[in-house]
């Protein structure tokens, strides 16, 4: 049998803030059709502390932005105004291109942030989509409960029940919070299957795996986990995507070129703006 591959997430920062960034890593590019994950905190704001991500552009996939704690105010250039609150999706689909910003709402006072943001790369024939937003409530998301465990079923379908979320491409996405000493079993419904381990500590497979470390199953595998703390866990993956993907900075494409062409587009202004930004962030050099 296939063992399985354990990948610690990496220390980044990100506009001043803390992530762990799971994916890509050298071990592993893609699970599903993930090829991004990035853990954001947790973090206690201070008084005159913000988020202030800048209007930045994406081509060829879909961003899913997911909270533990805390406010996110998103704008982006199909004229998008929405609030992220915990428990709820902003999907994102650049498709061909979109702009968009990311800041600490002027309104929320200095609290926590915490939670997950995803890039899901789109298949060959979506990646010159037009671009489109969904945003979907936390109560608008299945939320299974038994014997104290809740599992969110934020996209795809798990234990016969299927998000609203509706993805070009089979993929599974849950949250999952365990009381210490719960059992948990994760079905092997995708072909490729991931857990990332966002808070607490977990025993599988005779081994324990704590905070910011991201377990890929081998396929048909049946993870039995036993919550060794009270644990919170990210389960995605899907079927495989119709090829590798490349990724530079924000740009994910099946194409070098189509990323090229991204890079000049974004240098000379190309892209639709976000309403009421000028301040954007520059091409890397």
């Amino acid at each position: 049998m296939e063992t399985i591959l354990v990948i610690n997430a990496k220390a980044k920062d990100i506009a001043g803030f803390p992530v762990r960034r799971a994916l890509p890593a050298i071990e592993r590019r893609m699970v599903g059709p993930f090829v991004f994950l990035d853990q954001m905190g947790p973090i206690r704001l201070a008084p005159e502390q913000r988020l202030d991500v800048r209007p930045h552009p994406h081509i060829g996939l879909s961003t899913m932005t997911y909270l533990f704690e805390g406010e996110i105010l998103h704008r982006d250039s199909l004229g998008t105004v929405q609030m992220i609150c915990p428990g709820a999706i902003n999907w994102m689909t650049a498709g061909r291109g979109i702009a968009h910003s990311e800041r600490t709402p002027e309104t929320t006072a200095a609290a926590a942030l915490s939670g997950i943001q995803f890039w899901v790369a789109l298949p060959k024939s979506h990646e010159e989509m037009a671009p489109e937003f969904l945003h979907l409530e936390a109560g608008e998301l299945p939320v299974l409960k038994d014997r104290q465990v809740s599992v969110r079923v934020i996209a795809g379908t798990a234990f016969g029940h299927s998000s609203p979320l509706r993805a070009p491409h089979p993929m599974l996405c849950m949250d999952v919070a365990l009381p210490k000493d719960a059992p948990w079993e994760l079905p092997a419904d995708y072909s490729e299957r991931a857990l990332y381990v966002a808070t607490g500590e977990i025993e599988m497979a005779g081994a324990r795996h704590g905070q910011g470390r991201m377990l890929v199953l081998p396929a048909d595998y049946r993870a039995k986990i036993r919550a060794t703390s009270d644990a919170r866990l990210i389960v995605l993956g899907g079927e495989p995507m119709d090829g590798p993907r490349h990724i530079w900075w924000n740009f994910v494409s099946s194409s070098k070129d189509r990323i090229e062409q991204a890079k000049l587009d974004w240098k000379l202004g190309r892209f639709a703006g976000v309403p009421g930004e000028t301040d954007v962030i520059p091409l890397p050099e």
